[in-house]
């Protein structure tokens, strides 16, 4: 067997989890009376393409996994999963007799037997059909049949919802999800008539869509279930979804500058990319499910549930300056829909480097300057270094000019800020730790054979001053190397929020039609700790926007485990622990009075409110009284921090446009007076770096 192996220890390691998250969901589509009249079965090709990537997962996956029984048990599971997330279409009968399977799939994959995965598909398909056919013969009468007035309910929270037990119990279930659906669309002030008409045209397309369905998409659906039950960042590529997506990244991020993935039925906001139109606009957060899309400020928004991904990301993709219009489930809102409007634009490159800032101000008696060095990404334009050009670009080299003209400029203090930078080249976090540091190791990447540490060996130090780094949940693999280095050094002090947590490095292997995304090795600390899961605790914690239940690692399902390996010789600087108790202390007691931190834990409340829902109710004015009461809430949170600002407060919540809070500033103005106690406190006990 020959496979291609491409190392992606440069190619940015969130970059790479961006690309090779993306499933396909494959609900089929037909006229309302069509069957499906034969099963889909596998080729001779799809054989061979299996049997490759068993080979290549044992062979080369980090964890040197044989499959073998349990892993056979956890593959059943995933695959149970992935086509039937929400427990709508197998029955407990299905599932049990799926299960008489679970020790049999590892000897059927190796000998590329993939009999039961296209079986178990089949099944998957034709209850979908028998579903989507109940559900349009109750739109026929459905105003005379509903009732919306009965205190029933329906489960939000898959994990804890039953199989159920026959085909009477299903129906229940698709008939309470078609009576949400249109308790939605009623909350949205839509007329009956409008209703009907819209379900109509969302259900039959996406039954039309279902006999669509074909051989390749069965196995690559399979088989994702396989590889995602070595870790869920290990995929396999049929060509199809590699040429679509393995494009340069500028051009993938054309449209409103957002990183999207499959799960399940939904598309999912995964992060939004710095300096976006979506991440401009403060409309749309990572973990928002995009349900449908719509042009222009009046154009009709098209359903996009089950839709696959590259169609929908299509849909979103249009001319600069265009409208596009997203209906979302927002990420804590399980019980409403939004309606947002973002101008396309192209994500600019000049915005994709680092920028800095001087900020001055008063306090008490004394004006500071402070650096602010912003870097949404670990970038190097390697085709510029393998020519040999002397000027080629790069994090490393930009931040240092940056900093000497920032040490011109007179600042007393430099912050670093590596929000939502989902990472990038592993190189570059090397040397631009590098710039902060007398010499040392920064790194240690651990493969199944060995260990290698990455070092500055450069003595000199760009910038030698108080060092402020701040981090947020999105802030990914190659900022969290840095953001290590630096409180493992003791250089600086990390501020924000709990990073993401990826450790793990991938490499792409080619095998024949098709590519294998799999992961290779770890990277830890020097101090011996590893992000994965936890990501990088920071030493003065912010309010927490983004759920750790939704973003980030470990809320991934099946990730590698965290673990540690040996500490390295390194020569930190002097402990803080003095200085960060009271930076603690200084800030505990300043957010007790601070509009801006005020207004986001109120925000973070009212979401933890929401979240703490776990069924949905399917009387329509109890569901109005809660809608009502939580837009009212969000409404008195905003107008609370604005009339304490000074402004104009609002009379409703506008929810298609922009808004005028900006959460990111709050935590940067929090930042310089966190920066401006650093200097202080440093200066008063002596240390210097």
């Amino acid at each position: 067997m020959t496979i291609k192996r491409t190392n992606f220890y440069q190619a940015g390691f969130y970059a790479v989890l961006n690309l090779c998250l993306i499933v396909f969901i494959f609900l089929s589509y037909a006229p309302a009376s069509a069957k499906i009249s034969s099963p889909i079965l596998p080729s001779y090709e799809h054989t061979k393409q299996c049997k490759k990537i068993i080979k290549a997962l044992e062979l080369y996956h980090y964890l040197e996994k044989e499959l073998d029984n349990p892993l056979s048990s956890t593959i059943l599971e995933r695959y149970i999963k992935r086509l039937d997330p929400g427990k709508q279409l197998f029955t407990s009968r299905d599932v049990n007799r799926f299960r008489t399977r679970q020790f049999k799939l590892d000897n059927e994959l190796k000998r590329g037997d993939l009999s039961t995965g296209f079986k178990m598909f089949g099944i998957y398909m034709e209850r979908s059909r028998q579903r989507l056919e109940y559900i349009l013969s109750l739109l026929k009468n459905w105003e005379n049949e509903f009732v919306f007035t009965k205190n029933d309910s329906i489960l939000l929270d898959n994990d804890i919802r039953q199989w159920k037990t026959d085909s009477k119990a299903l129906q229940m279930l698709w008939r309470n999800s078609l009576k949400n659906h249109i308790i939605t669309l009623r909350l949205e002030n839509k007329k009956n008539g409008d209703i009907t008409d819209t379900l109509n045209k969302v259900y039959g397309n996406r039954l039309k869509r279902l006999m669509q369905t074909d051989a390749n998409d069965v196995f690559q659906y399979y088989m994702n279930s396989v590889t995602s039950s070595f870790d869920p960042h290990t995929q396999f590529l049929p060509p199809r979804v590699f040429e679509e997506f393995d494009i340069d990244m500028s051009k993938s991020l054309e449209g409103i500058g957002a990183v999207l993935q499959n799960e399940y039925e939904y598309t999912k906001v995964v992060r939004l990319i710095p300096k976006g139109p979506a991440d401009k606009s403060n409309l749309l957060m990572p973990g928002d499910k995009i349900i449908g899309v719509g042009q222009g400020k009046r154009g009709e928004i098209k359903d996009t549930i089950g839709q696959r991904i590259d169609r929908v990301v299509k849909l979103i993709r249009g001319p600069k300056n265009s409208i596009v219009r997203l209906k979302i489930i927002p990420a804590k809102k399980n019980d409403i829909t939004r309606t947002i409007q973002i101008r396309r634009d192209r994500v600019k490159l000049e915005e994709q480097s680092a920028q800095k800032t001087v900020v001055e101000f008063d306090r008490r008696g004394r004006t500071y300057k402070i650096g602010i060095i912003e870097i949404p990404n670990f970038y190097i334009d390697f085709a510029a270094y393998r020519r040999g050009d002397k000027d080629y670009k790069s994090t490393t080299r930009d931040v240092r000019k940056l900093i000497s003209e920032l040490k011109k400029e007179g600042i007393e203090g430099l912050i670093v800020d590596l929000r939502d930078n989902g990472g990038g080249s592993l190189e570059e976090a090397n040397q631009l730790t590098g710039l902060f540091l007398r010499s040392g190791p920064t790194v240690q990447v651990k493969d199944k054979s060995r260990v290698k540490r990455y070092y500055d060996n450069d003595p000199r130090i760009e910038y030698s001053g108080p060092l402020v780094v701040l981090i947020n949940r999105m802030s990914a693999s190659a900022s969290e190397i840095f953001a290590g280095a630096i409180k493992d050094y003791n250089r600086g002090v990390i501020v924000g929020t709990r990073s993401f947590g990826k450790a793990t490095v991938q490499e792409l292997l080619n095998l024949g039609k098709g590519k294998l995304k799999l992961t290779s090795a770890k990277f830890y600390r020097v101090s011996g700790e590893s992000t994965q899961n936890i990501g990088i605790e920071p030493d003065l914690k912010y309010p927490q926007l983004y759920d750790i239940e939704d973003t980030g690692e470990s809320s991934l399902e099946g990730t590698l485990p965290r673990d540690t390996t040996n500490k390295t010789s390194y020569n930190a600087y002097r402990p803080l622990h003095s200085i960060l108790e009271k930076l603690n202390d200084a800030y505990r007691n300043r957010s007790m009075h601070d509009p801006g931190l005020a207004y986001l834990k109120n925000r973070i409340r009212m979401a933890s409110q929401l979240d703490s829902q776990t069924s949905l109710s399917l009387n329509l004015e109890a569901r109005k009284s809660r809608r009502d009461h939580f837009e009212q809430l969000e409404l008195d949170i905003e107008n609370d921090y604005l009339t304490s600002m000074g402004k104009t407060p609002k009379k409703k919540t506008d929810q298609e446009t922009e808004t005028s809070i900006d959460y990111k500033k709050i935590l940067m103005d929090q930042t310089q007076l966190v920066m401006a106690d650093f200097i202080e406190f440093s200066n008063n006990m002596g240390y210097t770096w």
